[in-house]
């Protein structure tokens, strides 16, 4: 057999349609777009999915689960990993350095897989329950940080107007304390309404 001996097998290839090229071709006059409509016109188009008005199908289906948007950055790191690592203290940064993780990952979680017989010492990432009990055989230790729940962008901004609202009034002269203090004595005397002798005319 030859390279230029070679072509497809029989039927697994057809020509394709030449539309509009006469009636007695089966695909000539309206070319296999029909009578009228939207889709017998040139640059006719809907969006995919569109159901002509009905709720379409991906709107029609109920929401389920959760997708995070950062799960990818969280990675993996087996026991025999840790092993072959020369450091005693193992962290999320000395793994990047390693290679044993990406840069861009934000966690990483320790599994069971492999062994383990040199004394490290864990700490600020995951490691699983079969994982600890294998690290603490060995005579290591594992110490897990706790998640912090990120702030969200309303609670950034509150906090961004706090220290704007603190640095202004230092830079005043006030501290922020003295500064409420005096603002409240004010702020009731402004509130308070006018007495009622100050309504009446001065008698003469």
């Amino acid at each position: 057999m030859r390279l230029n001996d070679l072509k497809p097998a029989p039927g697994s290839k057809s020509a394709r349609h030449r539309v509009g090229r006469g009636i007695g071709s089966g695909w000539g006059k309206t070319a296999g777009r029909g009578h009228k409509g939207q889709k017998s016109r040139a640059g006719g188009f809907h969006k995919v999915g569109f159901e002509g008005g009905q709720m379409p199908l991906h709107r029609r289906l109920p929401k389920r689960g959760f997708t995070s948007m950062s799960r990818r950055y969280v990675e993996v790191v087996r026991l025999h990993e840790l092993h072959k690592l020369g450091a005693d203290e193992i962290d999320l940064m000395v793994l990047k350095q390693a290679g044993v993780v990406s840069a861009l990952a934000i966690d990483a979680r320790v599994i069971a897989s492999g062994e383990i017989s040199r004394k490290v010492s864990v700490r600020g990432i995951g490691v699983t329950k079969g994982a600890k009990a294998a690290i603490e055989a060995a005579g290591g230790s594992v110490a897990v940080a706790a998640a912090e729940k990120p702030a969200g962008r309303k609670q950034a901004r509150l906090a961004e107007r706090r220290k704007a609202r603190d640095a202004a009034i230092a830079a005043a002269g006030q501290a922020p304390a003295e500064a409420k203090a005096a603002a409240k004595p004010a702020q009731k005397k402004a509130d308070q309404p006018a007495s009622k002798k100050a309504d009446k005319p001065a008698s003469k």
